[in-house]
């Protein structure tokens, strides 16, 4: 199964480096957080990708040494596992609706397809993920959770403090993920490069309970923010000694 990462956005709110570089290359513990992506899946057997980049993706291209030309596949090793690979310009301003529509060039009109993010690490369990989306049948599966709030939590009774949490996970409710199982059919929700992959979409198939959640609450984090990075550095170092 083929497996897109969505690599093509702006970052601005990583300007400290995505001025230079996409957001996807920038590195944690050694490596850029793309690569970290690709290493979770193949570590559950998928190995084909299609990177869809947009912003700076000459980077992206120049990164991989078997890259010869845009949109075909090339063989290559990421931590000693073969896979394929497919980059391929989506438009530096297309949205993200957009840039997984314009990889529907690459599947046949029988296949199913996983997506996710260039900006978020996770240690689901992507073949139980697979198994939900496979039970349930339908248009797409997104991956429900449930961070930890950015501010820690004081509850107040009578003046005085009932319970002190730092940053306990948000009580909000669940939020996108990332990390979707989709159709081919899904492409068809798509209208074109400034469709917004979280607006119309998922909106649509939402309403026609085509729409599935699988809830996740282990480790998941997006990098954002500076700080988001600072956070990853840490949590990926500790884990290397573990």
């Amino acid at each position: 199964m083929k497996v897109i990462i969505l690599a093509g956005g702006l970052g601005t709110r990583l300007y400290e480096y995505t001025n230079q570089i996409p957001k996807p290359m920038v590195k944690i513990a050694g490596h850029p957080i793309l690569i970290h992506i690709m290493n979770h899946y193949i570590k559950y057997g998928f190995k084909e990708f299609i990177i869809a980049a947009g912003y700076k993706n000459n980077i992206i291209k120049n990164y991989f040494n078997n890259f010869r030309k845009d949109g075909l596949p090339f063989n290559c090793k990421i931590s000693k596992k073969n896979c394929k690979v497919i980059i391929t310009d989506t438009g530096k301003n297309t949205l993200t609706g957009g840039r997984l529509k314009r990889c529907k060039k690459f599947f046949r009109s029988d296949e199913n397809f996983m997506f996710t993010y260039g900006d978020g690490l996770s240690d689901i369990n992507l073949k139980k993920l697979l198994k939900f989306y496979i039970k349930f049948k339908k248009l797409v599966t997104v991956t429900a959770v449930r961070p930890p709030a950015r501010f820690g939590e004081i509850k107040i009774k009578k003046n005085f403090v009932n319970s002190f949490k730092e940053k306990p996970q948000t009580s909000e409710g669940w939020i996108n993920g990332g990390f979707f199982v989709a159709s081919y059919k899904f492409f068809n929700y798509i209208k074109n490069d400034k469709t917004i992959l979280e607006k119309s979409p998922l909106e649509k198939a939402c309403k026609k309970k085509n729409l599935t959640a699988f809830k996740f609450k282990g480790f998941w984090k997006c990098m954002d923010t500076l700080r988001d990075k600072q956070v990853l550095e840490e949590i990926l170092k500790k884990r290397k000694k573990n």
